[in-house]
């Protein structure tokens, strides 16, 4: 029997990065939220730095769906299906994966929202790849600023801005787009690792900064500073320090007594009325099935399950899935590719130990169109990124650089002596949706209460495969300049799942080819919006996290000052 609860205002479904955002300005306006997350309140308690649990276990300790519905992947129709992820990338928790995310927070770049037109302009348009369904955003950088800066400040970023309404500034990004003010915090402190690679970078003539990062450079809200303890990568912060939602925008919206927040909710489908408006949400907790009715409903979980839950919502309005009437659901799908990464062997201790992975410095010269594309093969770019980040178990699986045995005594000299020598880099590299590379339901694989879980169907075309040895070539120029004895190239790798995952819901004008329209609502079903990176509609060569959260705000804002003609 399902237990059919009191009607809400809105239902967000996912309280992680997005959704974790949007109930904040909703919650403001007067708004009746209620907030439906698969996973649990963790505490700074549940925070241990342990590189076993978090880092191999995948914090066990926590109520994890996704990781009992890890996404399949095989790189075309007609490819053998990949060996499944022991773990999903992503996390369920009231916060989601900013809970234990690395925390850098860009910005995309200009370039990015408008890459059909700006490539056609300066390059031709036989320059955007055959098959990429690339289009140009309906939006534009100076749309999203002023939610880029609200979210900023709401969550509590530090960093170093490089253009500041367009005076430029050298310590910063200086290719970055016109920001309103400087970050709340200064950046993270450097370290001689950090420094080193810097000055390397000025000596070759290009221009190293820190990156952002929603990190406390200084106390904060209440919230203390970064104690630099180092186990940020896939680790909770005992102090806070890192801003998840669950510590910043959640709260507050609590305290206005207007959000209510449902943990360990499996939502299993968005069900519709007889006019094929979104009319309420079924979930399932300790064993019982629940049905919460809303006005209006926001899909806030992340790209796989985005996707997974609109497909999996069939009805006679929509047979093909929840707005799918024009079979755009799933496509478009992207990921970054930062797998093809490059190692480093220096001649001397580089004391990289603990740290955190947003303390580091970046390189963006070779990012985006922010230099001239028209002797190569690629369109797009790469942003070049080290840190100061090194844990135990990390430094025991170190490349041997093919001086030493991977096993064995000799293997163990030279881990000894060597741990310390050794740094990898961080390569975020942009890439386009192609026609081939799509997301759908698996015919065979299910979840534990029997639906299907998503599936991958994508590989890296020639476009992202020409640009990965470009970016190998600019990283392992810097490490040599910085003094490394060795390097190796890492693979590129696959298309499976990620933590970077764009596409699947996207944002368009067009309902021809996209799924929401400029302000995240679903062309379909008008009382349905879409938040995250699934709405993106290209993955620039930055992490989207910001980016996705600027979005939902901006999608809640035009909710809280459009509701009479959305909700009814």
């Amino acid at each position: 029997m399902t237990i059919r609860l009191n009607k809400t205002d809105v239902a967000v479904i996912g309280l992680g990065g997005v959704g974790g955002v949007a109930v904040l300005p909703l919650a403001e306006a007067g708004m009746e939220v209620v907030g439906l997350e698969a996973g649990t309140w963790l505490s700074p308690r549940d925070f241990a730095p342990d590189e076993l649990r978090n880092e191999v276990h995948g914090w066990p300790q926590s109520v994890q769906k996704a990781n009992r519905e890890i996404p399949v992947h095989r790189a075309t129709e007609s490819s053998p299906e990949s060996p499944r992820m022991n773990l999903h990338p992503m996390m369920n928790a009231v916060g989601g994966t900013t809970m234990h995310w690395w925390a850098q927070s860009w910005r995309l770049n200009p370039w990015d929202f408008k890459v059909v037109s700006e490539t056609t302009k300066r390059y031709g348009e036989s320059r955007i790849p055959a098959g990429s369904t690339v289009e140009d955003w309906p939006i534009q950088l100076e749309d999203l600023e002023k939610y880029y800066d609200r979210v900023e400040r709401e969550i509590g970023v530090s960093g170093q801005a490089g253009n500041v309404n367009g005076i430029i500034d050298q310590r910063g990004n200086i290719f970055e787009g016109p920001r309103s003010r400087d970050y709340p915090m200064p950046p993270l402190r450097g370290t001689g690792f950090t420094e080193m690679l810097g000055d390397a970078g000025r000596r070759l003539g290009w221009n190293p900064f820190p990156g952002p990062a929603a990190i406390n450079t200084q106390t904060y809200e209440g919230r203390s500073p970064c104690l630099y303890h180092g186990f940020c990568h896939r680790g909770g912060c005992h102090v806070e320090a890192k801003n998840s939602t669950a510590v910043s925008t959640i709260p507050k919206a609590q305290e206005t007594g207007n959000l209510r927040v449902v943990t360990e909710a499996h939502v299993t489908s968005i069900n519709v009325d007889n006019e094929g408006r979104a009319c309420s949400v079924q979930y399932f907790k300790d064993g019982k099935a629940y049905l919460q009715p809303a006005d209006v409903v926001l899909l806030a979980g992340y790209t796989y399950e985005n996707v997974r839950l609109l497909l999996l919502s069939k009805s006679g309005a929509f047979p093909q899935g929840l707005s799918n009437n024009h079979g755009q659901v799933g496509r478009h799908y992207m990921t970054h590719n930062t797998t093809a990464g490059v190692l480093a062997l220096f001649p001397h201790a580089l004391n990289r130990w603990y740290g955190l992975p947003a303390q580091g410095v970046a390189i963006d010269n070779w990012a985006d169109d922010n230099f001239d594309h028209t002797d190569v093969d690629f369109i797009g770019g790469g942003n070049l990124w080290v840190y100061s980040d090194r844990r135990p178990i990390t430094a025991a699986l170190m490349n041997t650089f093919n001086m030493a045995p991977r096993w064995g005594s000799d293997w163990k000299a030279f881990v000894m002596h060597n741990a310390d020598r050794w740094t990898n880099s961080y390569l975020q590299k942009s890439t386009l949706p192609y026609a081939e590379n799509y997301l759908d339901l698996h015919p065979t694989e299910k979840d534990p209460l029997g639906f299907p879980v998503c599936r991958i169907t994508a590989d890296f075309k020639k476009n992202e495969r020409n640009l990965a040895l470009f970016i190998q070539d600019k990283m392992e120029q810097w490490f040599l300049e910085a003094g490394a004895i060795a390097t190796v190239r890492q693979p590129i790798g696959t298309m499976g799942p990620s933590t970077h995952a764009y596409g699947g819901t996207r944002m368009g004008d067009d309902q021809e080819t996209n799924v929401v329209n400029r302000w995240g609502f679903s062309h379909e079903v008008p009382n349905l919006g879409l938040l995250g990176a699934s709405v993106m509609g290209t993955s620039g060569a930055h992490n989207p996290t910001l980016t996705a959260q600027a979005l939902a705000w901006r999608t809640a804002d035009y909710l809280v000052n459009n509701w009479a003609a959305i909700s009814s």
